[in-house]
């Protein structure tokens, strides 16, 4: 059976894709992927993601977002106000192009931010993102490391209707917080390798999950660079957890992709 499916989050402008990109859309696209929602972690990708948008039009769409750590790899840093500020204007010039906010979110990592001070700034810059994305009437694409109870918390106190919790770890109870607030919930190709999420996979409604990869992160085997095309891990996993069907799992997870982004057009 041909299959439609969707990766929900993935960072295509990362550099890991820069040589070979063209390669990796044409694995992605056989493996039955027919969008790819496209998100950012820093202001200067945005216009990065709007070109890849372009050369891939209808297949790639692009999200605005700062996310919650900023540098490097190796010199990771709680995000600034000031990290956001040169993005304000892009998300006025290319508002008809984004189809959502992200990556935003929470990440209280006790080495990424150990003090009140970061935590409280970090949250700042959540909150603006917010208030961006009911201005311009887009969905949220969040991440919560170590924050998710704070993370949906916020966003319920924003009044936010429409997010994806992406690559979602917090605990059962939470989970059940941010279903009762209508959100969705995204899990990596990594969770095939981590039976604690199983658990969580069961609870939530297939009917509130969609699927990702985090491209080029999360993959099926770790230090291997992962790819869109391995989706399918996702897809045949939680398939596998809900003792349904492949084809079930991502026709339903497509139908939600469509639901939550509603500028994605296939």
């Amino acid at each position: 059976m041909d299959r439609h499916l969707v990766d929900s989050h993935c960072h295509m402008s990362a550099d890991e894709f820069s040589q070979d990109l063209h390669d990796v859309m044409k694995r992605t696209t056989q493996a039955g992927v027919r969008a790819l929602i496209a998100v950012t972690e820093v202001a200067s990708e945005f216009e990065r993601v709007i070109e890849l948008s372009k050369a891939y039009p209808g297949f790639l769409f692009p999200c605005f977002g700062i996310h919650p750590l900023q540098g490097s790899e190796q010199a990771l840093r709680s995000v600034k106000y000031q990290d956001l500020e040169p993005a304000f204007p892009l998300f006025q010039t290319y508002r008809d192009d984004i189809v959502a906010v992200g990556e935003i979110g929470l990440d209280f990592t006790p080495w990424y931010a150990p003090t009140p001070l970061e935590r409280d700034e970090q949250l700042m810059v959540f909150k603006k993102q917010l208030e961006i994305s009911k201005e311009l009437e887009l969905p949220v694409n969040v991440h919560s490391r170590s924050a998710a109870k704070v993370t949906i918390a916020t966003m319920k106190e924003q009044g936010i209707e429409h997010a994806l919790l992406h690559n979602f770890a917090g605990r059962p109870a939470v989970a059940i917080e941010g279903l009762q607030a209508g959100y969705y919930f995204s899990f990596p190709p990594a969770i095939s390798k981590n039976d604690q999420r199983a658990k969580l996979i069961k609870q939530i409604p297939l009917e509130r999950i969609c699927l990702e990869t985090d491209s080029p992160a999360l993959g099926p085997e770790k230090h291997v660079r992962n790819e869109p095309k391995n989706i399918t891990v996702s897809c045949e996993y939680i398939a596998k957890v809900k003792g349904i069907s492949v084809e079930t799992v991502a026709e339903v997870t497509m139908q939600n992709a469509l639901c939550l982004f509603p500028k994605l057009k296939m």
